[in-house]
C-alpha cells in the first residue's frame, strides 16, 4: 500500500531539532529521521507479515453522540500493535545479524512480538524473563518459538543478564525505543485508517510513556491530511507524556512501576524522537482515571465482544469520561491497540467495572428471624427485577434486638436508574437498609 500526498515539509520540520537518541539498542538506523516515505515503505514490506485489521463502525456511536470507528489492532497474532514496528525492525537487520540472532529481556507486548516474528523469519531469538513473570507469558513466548530463560527476581536483573549474553555471543540486544525503523512500522496504522475511513475528523491513540504508536501514526496522518485532529490519552496516575512535553525532554514519573494492569501505559518516556513528533504533530493529550478505563473495558466487551487490556481501552476511555466534548457529531477513529490482559486480572476488572457502572450493588438490612420474612425480601427483589448474585445471613453477631437476622445481599441491576428504583423500594419496606457505597 502506498498513498501519495504532499506536505513532506511537515515531517521534516517536526524532526529538524531532534538530538541524537540514546543507544538503547545497537541499531545503526537510530539516528535516521522519519519520513513519510519510510512509513509507506514499511507498509509495503510488512503487509504479508501482519494483519490489516478492520476499522469498523461501532454500536457505541449513538451512546456517545459521534460516529466512532474502532481500529482493532488487538486482532494481531500476538494481540498487540507492536507487531508492526517489530516486524519492520527485524526485516531491516543485516543478514549477518539475523543469522546471529536477537535477545530481549521483558514480558511486554514488545517481547512477545519479537519472539513470534523472529521465529517466523527464522532468526534465533532469546527472551530473558524474571522468575516473577506470569507462567502464561512464559508459555506463550515458548509457543511462539523463542528460547525463554528465567533469570533474576526483577526486570533489571533480566536486562543485565540479557546484555551480558548479547555481548558474549554476538546477539543484538533489542529494547523498545524510537528509532525511525520502529516508528515507521507503527505509523502504518495511520496509513490504514486513512484508507479505511474517509473524511476522518479525529483519531484517538493511547499515549503514556511508550508513545511510538501515537508519534508514528501522527506523522502519517498529518502528512496525508493536516486537518485531522490527533489526540493522545494517558492515565492520570502516570501522566508521563504530559510531564515530558511540559519539560521539553523525556522525564520519568516516580510513580511509574509498569503495573501489570496498565502495561506499557505506565512505562517511562523512551525517546526524544517520539517526544518531538508528539509535541509538533499531536493536537491534544488528555488524562483519564482508572475508573474510566475499567468502564471502557466493560463497554468494549459488551458492545464489541472485544476483550482488551488497559492500553487497548484507554483511547475509548477519553470518550467515556467526557474529556473530548468537541468531538460531538464528528467522525472519530479510536485505536484499540492491545488485548493481552491476564485472565485473573480480567475477572477482577470486569467485576469492578460492573460495580462502578452501578450494575452490581450490595446492601444489608435486619429482619426478624421468623418464617416468611426472608421470602418477603426475595419477593421485593423479584418484583423489582433484581438478580440476586449472593445472599448471606448473620445471626450470631447481630447487634440489634434478639431473634433477628442481618441479611447481606449482592444483586445485579440494569443500570443506575434501576439501582435507584430498587434502593427506594427497599427503604420503603426496610427504612434502616444500609447501602454499601462503592
Amino acid at each position: 500500500m502506498k498513498i501519495v500526498s504532499r506536505n513532506e515539509e511537515l515531517l521534516r520540520d517536526a524532526l529538524s531539532c531532534i538530538p541524537q537518541p540514546s543507544s538503547r539498542t545497537s541499531l545503526a538506523s537510530c539516528n535516521k529521521l522519519i519520513r513519510f516515505e519510510d512509513i509507506s515503505a514499511a507498509a509495503f514490506k510488512i503487509q504479508c507479515g501482519v494483519q490489516k485489521t478492520p476499522c469498523m463502525y461501532s454500536r457505541l456511536s449513538k451512546q456517545y453522540g459521534m460516529d466512532i470507528y474502532l481500529k482493532k489492532e488487538f486482532l494481531q497474532y500476538t494481540g498487540s500493535v507492536k507487531e508492526r514496528g517489530v516486524l519492520y525492525l527485524l526485516m531491516s537487520l543485516s543478514q549477518d545479524q539475523q543469522r546471529k540472532g536477537v535477545i530481549v529481556a521483558s514480558d511486554s507486548n514488545f517481547s512477545m512480538a519479537v519472539a513470534y516474528h523472529a521465529s517466523e523469519l527464522r532468526i534465533p531469538v532469546f527472551v530473558i524473563m524474571s522468575t516473577s513473570t506470569a507462567p502464561a507469558r512464559v508459555k506463550m513466548c515458548r509457543e511462539y518459538g523463542a528460547m525463554v530463560i528465567s533469570y533474576g527476581t526483577t526486570a533489571k536483573d533480566s536486562q543485565v543478564h540479557a546484555r551480558r549474553l548479547a555481548q558474549e555471543n554476538g546477539y543484538l540486544y533489542l529494547e523498545e525505543e524510537d528509532s525511525a525503523v520502529y516508528l515507521s512500522g507503527l505509523g502504518t496504522v495511520g496509513l490504514e485508517m486513512y484508507e479505511q475511513v474517509p473524511k476522518l475528523d479525529a483519531v484517538i491513540f493511547p499515549a503514556g510513556g511508550h508513545c511510538g504508536l501515537l508519534a508514528g501514526s501522527a506523522a502519517a496522518l498529518k502528512h496525508l491530511n493536516p486537518h485531522i485532529s490527533i489526540i493522545g490519552v494517558e492515565s492520570e496516575s502516570f501522566p508521563v507524556l504530559q510531564q515530558s512535553l511540559k519539560a521539553g525532554h523525556p522525564t520519568e514519573d516516580q510513580a511509574c512501576n509498569n503495573h501489570h494492569f496498565y502495561g506499557d501505559v505506565s512505562g517511562v518516556c523512551f525517546g526524544s524522537n517520539s517526544l518531538q513528533l508528539t509535541g509538533k504533530l499531536v493536537d491534544k493529550v488528555v488524562a483519564v482515571r482508572e475508573e474510566d478505563i475499567l468502564i471502557s473495558m466493560l463497554r468494549l466487551l459488551e458492545y464489541e465482544r472485544a476483550t482488551v487490556d488497559a492500553e487497548g481501552a484507554i483511547g475509548l476511555a477519553a470518550l467515556v469520561a467526557g474529556k473530548l466534548p468537541e468531538l460531538k457529531g464528528k467522525r472519530v477513529a479510536v485505536v484499540i491497540c492491545s488485548g493481552n490482559l491476564a485472565l485473573h486480572l480480567l475477572q477482577q476488572c470486569i467485576a469492578h467495572a460492573l460495580t462502578l457502572d452501578n450494575r452490581v450493588c450490595r446492601f444489608s438490612l435486619v429482619i426478624s428471624d421468623c418464617p416468611g420474612d426472608m421470602s418477603k425480601l426475595l419477593e421485593i427483589l423479584a418484583r423489582e427485577e433484581a438478580r440476586v448474585l449472593d445472599i448471606k445471613q448473620e445471626r450470631t453477631f447481630v447487634t440489634s434486638e434478639l431473634f433477628t437476622v442481618e441479611v447481606i445481599c449482592t444483586v445485579e441491576t440494569r443500570d443506575k436508574i434501576h439501582t435507584a428504583q430498587l434502593r427506594n423500594a427497599l427503604l420503603e419496606r426496610y427504612p434502616r437498609t444500609v447501602w454499601t457505597e462503592r
